[in-house]
């Protein structure tokens, strides 16, 4: 699995295209073959996954029982929107109208990467969100690391 790391500012030109940050590609596994998925996330961001990152990714839905409805409506709006995207020539990538709509992207943008995916953010929404998080981030951090505390702790 690829652990992702970093955030990188970009701006969108007339066309939609923004370019993938070197930093980033170095990064990325050639088994991506410099194409992606993105797609909806969450709080409003989109999604980006190299290629053979979604097919990780989806492949776990195999084991979804699709005769569960929220199996189902999980499943749909997991890829409500997934777009194939390749790198050009010039090292960019094409974003998406729909998708640009869905997270209010109009020039600025944000890519933040962790794990196996990057996050791509309106800047403006982007820097609200973290600053409107930032006073609570001691207490988000008890409530999610110390849980891994506990555990290990407990015998």
């Amino acid at each position: 699995m690829a652990n992702f790391i970093g955030e990188y500012n970009c701006k969108i030109d007339a066309k939609g295209r923004f370019a993938f940050p070197a930093g980033l590609k170095k990064q990325l596994d050639p088994a991506a073959q410099e194409k992606f998925v993105l797609n909806r996330g969450f709080e409003g961001c989109l999604v980006l996954y190299p290629q053979n990152e979604w097919e990780k990714e989806t492949a776990r839905f195999a084991k979804l029982n699709l005769f569960v409805a929220k199996n189902r409506k999980f499943y749909r709006q997991f890829h409500n929107g997934a777009t194939e995207v390749s790198m050009d020539a010039a090292g960019r990538l094409l974003m998406p109208k729909q998708l640009a709509v869905f997270a209010g992207i109009t020039k600025e943008i944000v890519l933040f990467a962790y794990a196996n995916r990057i996050e791509v953010w309106d800047k403006e929404k982007y820097d609200q969100v973290m600053d409107d998080g930032v006073d609570d981030f001691a207490d988000l951090a008890e409530d999610v690391m110390g849980q891994l505390n506990d555990e290990e702790g407990a015998e």
